[in-house]
């Protein structure tokens, strides 16, 4: 197995429908500009009530991508 080095961004997905939907927006968007996408860590959870109701999730992570060499 030959050695990597990575380099991390943090990134906030967001979704109407779900947590690991607003981690899924982030991750491939991402993918759309940056290779090499390994892994993501979940830093924050956080939402937004309107009239008693979960409207809105935000999700903050970190993304690890290998860089090229």
């Amino acid at each position: 197995m030959s050695d990597h080095v990575y380099k991390k961004i943090e990134l906030v997905g967001s979704s109407t429908k779900s947590i690991e939907d607003a981690i899924e927006n982030a991750v491939q968007t991402a993918g759309n500009s940056v290779r090499n996408l390994d892994w993501f860590e979940v830093i924050d959870t956080r939402g937004h009530i309107v009239d008693g109701k979960v409207s809105h999730y935000q999700v903050e992570l970190k993304v690890g991508f290998r860089l090229d060499g």
